[in-house]
Parts: structure tokens; C-alpha cells; sequence
């Protein structure tokens, strides 16, 4: 669904734009139309996704995973073991470790007249840049507390802070914001218009996130009450 192509160049620091200026890797090579480099959408995918996908090159071999993210700013936060490979990478690679993360959502299925023109309303982002290592202890505190909101708002403040040995087991690398872009479909199937007359259904299936009632652990405390972070979640 996006386009990638050779290097890009970085322009001026994201902070000052309204838009992300696209370079070679950021600009599709199908659909250019569909691509955007407004902030606004940008974040907008990003802060309602969970799971991004993270991928570099090992051994000169591509490596994509998925992992859990979370955005500050013009910054991504990603985490994870120190004993994972892309975590180590980052930590011993010198300027930092090449990286691509991608972002998509699903918003529906789009079924058309004809097997050719099947397709689906999505919107997605891909962040390229360097990776880093944070190695500040307050700004990895404050990054771990922004994955816990980011899948949760307010929780951090309802739950008991990592602990040196957890902090020293859990590896967080950082992204800026910088070489960026959006993608989206939108609309029905775009059938030939021969195929218009033919009695086959033709349309759009949307497809929704959703919450269930939360459960409770069965070791919970007594007199521990839902907090209300999570009664919002009620199915």
C-alpha cells in the first residue's frame, strides 16, 4: 500500500512544519494521489494504532516485527527485551540502527463486480529514519509511561512503576518523526464501466474496533473497583 524508493534527504526539523516534506522514500510509486504528509493525519493513524511493524536489515537479510509503540511529539517510542536483536542492534550500531515502521488500520472491505477490482479502505503511515538507543533513565521512565497510556490513557498512574531490575531488563529505541507520509483509501469499488450491468454485489463492508466488557483477575484485591480509565470500555 506505500510506495518506497531509493534514499531521501531530510529537510528541516519536523517541529517547524505543518506538513512532513516527502522525499524519494516517502513519495508511493502507485496511487501518489492517496498519499498525504499532513501532520495532523499523520499522528491521527498513529496514536489510534496499537502495533506497529518494525523492519531493518540483519545479515543482510530484510527482518520485519511487530511490537508495541507509542507517540510523543514528533517522536516514536518503541520497546522491548534487551535480549531482542533489534534492540541490540541499536544500541551497538554507530550513528544508530536504519529502520522502516509502519502503521496500518483496516477500515473496510470494498468488494467489487469484478475479482480484479477487490480491495480494501485502509490508512496507514511508514516512518523511515535512524533508530537510537535512550539511555537517559528519566526519559525512559517517561517513554515506558507513554506505551502504557498510549494502550490505555491514564493508566500509568493507576499501576506500580517498573522497578530497577524491570527497567534493566527492558530495552526502549526512539524515532523521530522526520522522513514521513500517509496513505489512505477511501470510497466504493471501481469497476469497469462494462461491468456496471453484471448481477454481481457490489459495495462497501466497513469493518469497526471495539471494546468488550472488561474481566477482572480473579486475584484481584478486595475492594478493588474498575478504575475509570477502563469504565470506559464497557461494552
Amino acid at each position: 500500500m506505500q510506495g518506497s524508493a531509493t534514499q531521501g534527504t531530510r529537510r528541516q526539523p519536523p517541529q517547524h512544519r505543518a506538513a512532513y516534506t516527502p522525499t524519494d522514500r516517502t513519495v508511493p510509486t502507485r496511487s501518489a494521489d492517496r498519499a498525504s504528509y499532513d501532520k495532523d493525519l499523520v499522528h491521527s493513524v498513529l496514536d489510534e494504532a496499537y502495533v506497529c511493524h518494525l523492519g531493518f536489515v540483519r545479515d543482510g537479510a530484510p527482518v520485519v516485527l511487530p511490537t508495541l509503540y507509542a507517540r510523543v511529539g514528533e517522536r516514536l517510542y518503541v520497546h522491548g527485551s534487551t535480549g531482542s536483536r533489534p534492540l541490540r542492534m541499536t544500541g551497538r550500531t554507530d550513528p544508530g540502527l536504519p529502520v522502516c515502521l509502519t502503521v496500518t488500520h483496516v477500515d473496510a472491505l470494498v468488494l467489487a463486480r469484478s475479482a480484479f477490482h477487490h480491495s480494501i479502505n485502509y490508512r496507514s503511515v511508514v516512518v523511515h529514519g535512524v533508530a537510537h538507543d535512550v539511555t537517559d533513565p528519566e526519559e525512559k521512565r517517561a517513554a515506558l509511561d507513554a506505551l502504557v497510556d498510549h494502550v490505555v490513557p491514564g493508566r500509568s498512574h493507576d499501576v506500580r512503576p517498573a522497578n530497577n531490575k524491570e527497567l534493566a531488563a527492558t530495552a526502549v529505541i526512539r524515532l523521530d518523526l522526520d522522513e514521513v507520509s500517509a496513505k489512505a483509501r477511501t470510497g466504493g469499488a471501481n469497476d469497469e464501466p462494462e461491468d456496471l450491468s453484471l448481477p454481481h454485489w457490489a459495495g462497501v463492508v466497513p469493518l469497526h474496533k471495539g471494546y468488550d466488557t472488561p474481566i477482572a483477575d480473579a486475584r484481584l484485591a478486595p475492594g478493588t473497583e474498575l478504575p475509570d480509565h477502563l469504565a470506559v470500555l464497557r461494552g
